[in-house]
């Protein structure tokens, strides 16, 4: 999932002081599992914005509003004209959904209240860790479902570099080398022949920005009457 945290609160206050009539709008599927733009922190939010506007002398009407996803055209359209009664949006979303409500609502100003950090996973309550960079050449197959790309502070795909030290990465102590969980996993999984192979250099073409993905059996009639 996309793991997200809100911005400062002075900063979302710095972006929407020139707006009397404020649309907060979560989303229901990332930032919503992160706690960082669900129902529950655009309640949150619109509570301290409504408190500080009162303690600034301030008269600002805000409004809460959720949706299932604010990258899908397919929930924001119904919300349409409600969006369109305040003077702007203040968006839980991640970038993507931020820009997505911005490019269907051109003509109105579409404010982030969160900063997107990455693609990870829910390793316990409350704690998120990164796991993918999207980097559009998934390599997990061959180091044992392990992406040296994300895990590797150097993002070395032949490894490990000279600096490790007791398993660690020279980068912080806290942090686990990846090539010694590469190797520890592969070994796990009787594959440690794979560790004396040297991979090609990573192919940074399937990176290219911005990116574009397409479904045949939606864009190609004769394959969707198939």
């Amino acid at each position: 999932m996309i793991v997200a945290e809100r911005k400062p609160f002075e900063e979302i206050k710095e972006k929407i002081k020139d707006y009397k009539k404020l649309l907060v709008l979560g989303c229901g599927t990332c930032v919503s599992v992160c706690q960082a733009g669900g129902e529950k922190e655009v309640e949150l939010l619109a509570t301290e914005l409504r408190m500080a506007n009162k303690l600034d002398g301030r008269e600002v009407e805000i409004g809460e509003l959720t949706i299932q996803r604010q990258c899908d055209r397919e929930y924001i359209e119904p919300v349409i004209e409600k969006m369109r009664e305040y003077n702007a949006v203040l968006s839980m979303a991640c970038g993507a959904g931020v820009q997505f409500v911005a490019e269907i609502l051109d003509d109105m100003s579409i404010i982030p209240a969160v900063n997107t950090r990455f693609i990870g996973v829910t390793a316990d309550e409350g704690l998120w860790l990164e796991k993918c960079r999207a980097c559009g050449n998934c390599l997990l197959a061959d180091y044992g479902g392990i992406c040296p790309m994300t895990m590797c502070a150097k993002s070395l795909v032949n490894g490990p570099c000279g600096g490790y030290k007791d398993g660690k990465c020279e980068t912080s102590p806290e942090r686990d080398c990846a090539w010694v969980m590469i190797y520890e996993r592969l070994s796990k999984q009787g594959k440690l022949e794979k560790m004396r192979e040297t991979s090609a250099l990573k192919d940074y073409s399937a990176q290219s920005h911005p990116a574009r993905q397409e479904n045949e059996a939606y864009t190609k009639p004769e394959l969707s009457a198939a």
